[in-house]
Formats: structure tokens, sequence, C-alpha cells
């Protein structure tokens, strides 16, 4: 049997996913060097939403964490995922400030950059994809996956087709962000897109939303997939990708060579349980099939960002609705995959439409300039009712031609002429002073300190309500508080 490539994505997408992205440098670092000699084709480390995390939340500088963890990792490469020409925000970027993002991306330690656009509107990726081989990195295409009467098998093989024809890549990946893969459609898609790849190898990834992710992931396998991308249980399953374990057991049942080292594996997987223990972050477990997540299709990262978002505004009682417009939204908008960005302008037009009672009366400017084709040419137009909402209630700030970018990279230089590329680009996409925030917070933390017991021991005493008496007693020494 052939050998099966594994990718990890326990360092992004999981904690995206299980702990809304909110993973420290610190938590990573002690098992970085573990992770390098585990055997992986890759190590999916960051993209847009790890940035922005990074710098808006964690206060961490997203750059030093790439440095320090290339120190710590040597032999595998690091793994970068771009979206379109957006970067970290939803609106297309010009050429030459992406491809000063990649240029950072090399030099800081990234050596292989996945890329995608998720309307499958090539032009906003191949100078992207020409620039990633031209700085000697591995380049790896990707389309998005999802439901929808446009999103068919002869599309997914014309579009690979197309992309394999255009743009030099050394991989392509299939991308399932919300967990819509089943056995029967795997059987068809697979080969359909086998038929077109040539010699270039075919990836898989998927999450564990419905349950099916791993049985998708064997079924693919059989027919051809030989690079598959799994977490690291416990930050796997749920709305995770599969377990690293499992698949690698799996796998190996049906006689495939996984070349990881499994103790290492399981030692990387018990830090990582005893950091959500002292954190008090969830653990994934399997998920129950659920037949209507096939109608929101939202993926798993943003399941778990709307709900903290919801619950935070008080507004978790209308989750369940919220679910259902985002379903009609989406099939209003021309069933767009539901991704970052389109995920987000999705969800975001059905929270207003919830909220305000009345559909479409508020209108997102990247709302109005999806449906204007600023991101790319749309899978399928826009419902005409809707459009007209649209037109009517969006910015009329928005023109209604996209019009071309102008180099933005000069300028930046210009304005801060004593200031590494890196910090440039991070204050070009950060407005006010975010930055200057994350800068203010100091050096990196990168030591990661687990809990004593007493600490622990007394951050569980300060939830008790009003306790009239503590006691503490280790051998002749008694502490006693009224």
């Amino acid at each position: 049997m052939s050998e099966i490539k594994v990718i990890d994505t326990t360092l992004r997408d999981a904690h995206q996913c299980l702990w809304a992205t909110r993973m420290t440098t610190a938590m990573m670092l002690p098992v970085a060097e573990k992770m390098d000699r585990i055997g992986f084709e890759s190590i999916d480390l960051m993209g847009g939403p790890q940035f922005d995390v990074c710098v808006r939340y964690l206060k961490e500088d997203p750059w030093e964490r790439i440095r320090l963890m290339r120190q710590r990792v040597t032999r595998t490469p690091m793994q970068w995922a771009v979206r379109s020409r957006g970067l970290l925000s939803f609106d297309i970027q010009p050429d030459d400030v992406n491809f000063l993002w990649l240029e950072c991306l090399a030099k800081n330690g990234i050596r292989r950059v996945r890329t995608n656009d998720y309307l499958c509107h090539w032009d906003n990726i191949l100078g992207i994809l020409h620039k990633v081989k031209e700085l000697g990195m591995e380049s790896v295409g990707s389309i998005g996956y999802c439901l929808s009467p446009a999103h068919t098998d002869e599309f997914y093989a014309g579009k690979t087709k197309e992309l394999i024809e255009r743009a030099e890549i050394d991989v392509m990946m299939i991308k399932d962000p919300g967990g819509l893969l089943t056995p029967d459609r795997i059987r068809t898609l697979v080969p359909a897109m086998r038929a077109v790849l040539g010699k270039v190898p075919l990836e898989l990834h998927s999450h564990c939303i419905t349950g099916l992710a791993p049985l998708v992931y064997l079924d693919g396998v059989a027919l051809g997939v030989s690079q598959i991308q799994t977490s690291i249980a416990p930050l796997a399953n749920g709305q995770a990708q599969p377990a690293t374990q499992t698949m690698a057991r799996n796998l190996r049942e049906r006689g495939y060579v996984i070349n990881i080292d499994d103790a290492l594996i399981d030692e990387v997987g018990e830090h990582f349980r005893r950091v959500a223990e002292n954190e008090g972050l969830p653990l994934g477990v399997p998920a129950e099939y659920d037949e209507f997540h096939y109608q929101h299709q939202i993926p798993g990262g943003m399941l778990a960002n709307m709900k903290f978002q919801l619950e935070q505004a008080g507004l978790m009682h209308r989750y369940q609705e919220v679910l259902e417009e985002t379903a009609r939204v989406r099939q209003e908008l021309g069933w767009p995959v539901m991704v970052t960005p389109f995920s987000q302008l999705v969800g975001i037009q059905a929270v207003l439409n919830v909220v305000q009672g009345e559909r479409y009366r508020t209108i997102p400017d990247e709302v109005k300039k999806y449906a204007l084709g600023y991101y790319g040419k749309l899978v399928a137009p826009v419902a005409p009712e809707v459009l007209d909402r649209i037109l009517t209630n969006g910015s009329p700030k928005i023109a209604l031609t996209p019009q071309p970018l102008e180099p933005a990279v000069p300028a930046l230089r210009k304005k801060y002429p004593n200031m590494r590329d890196e910090e440039r680009l991070l204050r070009y996409l950060y407005a006010g002073s975010q930055v200057d925030d994350m800068l203010a917070a100091g050096a990196m933390q990168t030591e990661y300190y687990f809990d004593k017991p007493i600490v622990r021991l007394l951050k569980e005493l300060a939830k008790r309500r009003n306790p009239a008496r503590i006691y503490i007693e280790k051998g002749s020494t008694r502490l006693a508080i009224a």
C-alpha cells in the first residue's frame, strides 16, 4: 500500500474551531520541537484569523510567533493559509501588498503556502501562486467544497483543470470548511478531480461537524487522496479535523503506510489536554449527526465564534433563528461557499435581518461589494429582489463598478520610513491604535506555566458565593479564613 502524508492543523484550524483561536504562543512552544520530529508533511501554523487574534486580543506580535516557531521547527515546513487577495481583511488588497506579505512570510520561516479563492475566480490568486514559487515555497492550490445547485462534480473538475493549466501548483487540496462532505459525495468528487490532476497530489481537509469526516477521509484515500489534514486529539473532532491518532490507526489497519511517531503525538496531545484543563477550555468530542447543518453550512471556526458573540450580546436564545436565516440568505446571495469572508458576510447579514426584524434593512459594505463583484465573478446570481434591496440600502459610497487598485507599498514605506516591512504591513491593515496597543503589551510571553494545586484551589474557591469559612490544611500547617 502507498504512503499517506499527514498535514497537522492543531496549531491553526483546530484551536480556531474549538478555542475561538485563543491558543497563545506560550502554549505552542513547549511542544514545537516534538511536533517537528513527528514526521508531518507540514505543520499548518497560521492564517488571517490567527494574525487577527494575535494583534487584537492576545496582544502578541504574530510575526514573532512565526520566528519563535521557526527556531524550534527546523525539519517540517510550516504552512500559511492565504485567503485570495484579502490577506487579513474582507477587502481585496493591492498586488504589491500581497507580494510583500509573501516575501515577509518567506523571510520569517514559512515554507509552504496554501491559497484559495472561494468563488474559484482564479484571476485573484494566479499572481500569488506564481510569487510563492518565485520565493521557493511549496505552492498548494485549494478549491472550496459546499453544497448548492451550482457546485457539481463537473464544476469542481473544470475549475481544478483550469487552475492546473494556469498555475504551477505542487499540491491541490479539497477544502471542506463546513464538514459537508459525505462518503457518497467523496466517491464521485475525488475521481472527477483525479481525472484532471495528472501527477499533482490531492490533499483533503474537512471538519467533524457532522461526524462523517473520518469516513470521508478513508474513502477519499481509497480513491486517490494522498495527503490528509488532521489535528492531534484532544484538539480534534467536534468542529475541528479528525484525530491524527484515530486516522493513523484506521489507515494502517487498511494497509497504508503512515510515517508519524505515535509516542510523540501522545505527548503533544497530553500537553494540550493539560492546557485545556488549566485554562478551562473545551476538548474536542465526536459530534452527533445534524441534518440541518447541510442547510446553513456554517464552518466550524465560525460556529464557535458566532456562539461566543451571541452570548456576549445576550442573544444566544436566537441562535437557531440565526442559523435558519443564514441558510436563506446564502441561497439569495447566489450560494457562496460558507468560508471566510463569505460565511461572515452571510452570517452578519442574517444576524441583522433577525435582530432588526426587517430583512436587508441594513446592508454591510462587504455584502454590497460581494453582490457587485468586487471579490470576483459570482458562481450564481443574487436573487433580483434581494439585489434591489442591497443596491437601495447599501452605502452610496460604493461604486457600482469595482475600480483597479493602485500600488500601496511605496506610500506605505514613505509613511513609515524607519520601520520593518512586517510592522508596516500590520499598520496598513489595522486601523487606530491596535498595533500600538499590541506593542505596548511588551515582550511576548514564551513560557507556559501550569497552575500549582494551591492556585487551582484558590481559583475554585473564588467561584463560591460568600463561603462562611475556608480551611486549608497540609500536615501540621492549617490556614483558617472566616
